[in-house]
């Protein structure tokens, strides 16, 4: 589930402003209901497990699967931009040999190898040109770390460079929201997303690679800074992602509870987001229903690894509850169709899980219809976190676009674990949605 789903149950508070406690009852009765129709097909399954395990051994279990599961562990050089407003955002670079055999456990060389291996690139006073650089942009709710098994496939191939969007990860939470002026847009994201060029890849060209919130930062980037597109960008992939149209996302649910959803989830969040201590324990305290939607809205099949799914619960947990209301209405807003224009000669990838209820097939559609170069993959049995339940298929899909960007990835030892392989690229083929 990453976008824009990631909301905790609500727990009834009071709101000021509302008339005291007696609104705020009938108002979170009204968001329980809205909230409830959404969870109705998770909960089913966790009332079942209820029956089977208790609390605490369920509890231990999830702790079980945090201590072996190696997702999220992966580290290259760290790094801070600064965005317009002066909000500090976090992006770690990994170049293409700096993960050699020599680092089978994938540990960064000290800065003074690094730095030794560039001044050997030179020759005769002269920089070689530039490499490409893969700009990965994550998802509402998420963090760098749901790039988990394209990192660990892609490390040591090429360089890349992975950040953390405002509010989210190891990034700041956005000065401009907390000072209360204004409120958090897709625009915004784009101009953080060349912040983050700007310091992490200020040379060379670039491929972008953007899931769900992280395609339309790609999208608002574009838009804004049309120039840096033209003269640098070589490819672009969208991954689970939308240009517009939100409002009008079912979630799977019938008219009814879609409704519901539209209407009042947006004020839940709002005043959930003003009361965010107890609501971060009333999150606590109905983690297994949580995790239930976590899990029907991520992804595509009820199979999926157990490690995966406590990894993607994991991460949707470490946002807080007034974040995920910050963002929400910057959804409703989102039309950025027209800046796909930028990519249409460009090498590109559009790629969707055949499952996904949050950025359904229609919006990949919509996007391919303005990429008519773009390889486009339907990932079958796959949810909206596809790079996490499908990568191998994911990786093959990035590895074929970077070959059309003509980056050839190396062959060599020392896949990280869980990374899935990069195989030899196959070619292009164009599905139909």
């Amino acid at each position: 589930m990453a976008d824009p789903l990631a909301t905790p149950v609500p727990v009834p508070v009071p709101v000021s402003g509302l008339g005291g406690w007696a609104r705020a009852g009938r108002r979170a009765g009204i968001a329980g209901v809205a909230i409830g129709v959404l969870a109705a097909g998770a909960a089913a399954g966790v009332a079942v497990e209820r029956l089977a395990m208790g609390r605490d051994v369920r509890r231990r279990a999830r702790q079980a699967l945090d201590a072996a599961g190696p997702y999220g562990t992966l580290r290259g050089t760290p790094g801070t931009a600064v965005a317009d407003d002066g909000t500090e955002l976090y992006y770690e670079v990994e170049e293409a040999d700096e993960f050699p055999a020599a680092f089978p456990d994938g540990t960064p060389p000290d800065a003074q190898t690094t730095a030794s291996r560039r001044r050997r690139r030179r020759f005769a006073g002269r920089r070689d040109p530039a490499p490409l650089t893969v700009v990965f942009s994550h998802g509402y709710c998420l963090t760098q770390d749901s790039w988990h098994f394209q990192r660990a496939a892609l490390r040591g191939h090429v360089r890349t460079v992975y950040w953390d969007q405002r509010s989210h990860g190891r990034s700041a939470r956005g000065i401009s929201q907390l000072a209360g002026d204004e409120p958090v847009t897709i625009e915004q994201l784009g101009r953080d997303l060349k912040a983050v060029v700007d310091a992490a890849a200020p040379e060379g060209p670039l491929l972008l690679v953007g899931h769900s919130m992280g395609g339309m930062t790609i999208m608002a980037f574009a838009d804004q800074f049309p120039d840096a597109v033209r003269d640098r960008v070589a490819g672009a992939a969208f991954l689970g992602t939308s240009s517009g149209d939100l409002g009008r996302v079912t979630f799977g649910l019938p008219a009814a509870g879609a409704w519901a959803v539209r209407h009042f989830v947006p004020g839940v969040l709002r005043a959930l987001g003003s009361r965010a201590e107890l609501a971060e324990r009333g999150r606590q305290a109905t983690a297994d229903l949580f995790a239930g939607i976590i899990k029907h809205y991520s992804f595509g099949t009820e199979g999926v690894d157990p490690g995966v799914a406590r990894f993607a619960e994991r991460l949707l947990e470490s946002t807080p509850i007034d974040v995920v209301a910050e963002f929400y209405p910057a959804f409703a807003a989102h039309e950025k169709g027209e800046a796909l224009a930028l990519f249409r000669d460009l090498p590109g990838l559009v790629l969707v899980g055949d499952r996904d209820m949050v950025t359904p097939p229609e919006h990949s559609e919509h996007i391919a219809a303005r990429l008519p170069d773009a390889a486009v993959e339907v990932v079958e049995d796959a949810g909206h976190l596809a790079m996490l339940e499908r990568p191998d298929r994911v990786n093959d899909a990035l590895a074929a676009l970077l070959a059309r960007t003509g980056v050839r990835l190396r062959t060599g030892p020392g896949a990280e674990p869980g990374a899935g392989p990069v195989r030899r690229p196959r070619g292009t083929t164009r599905r139909t949605l």
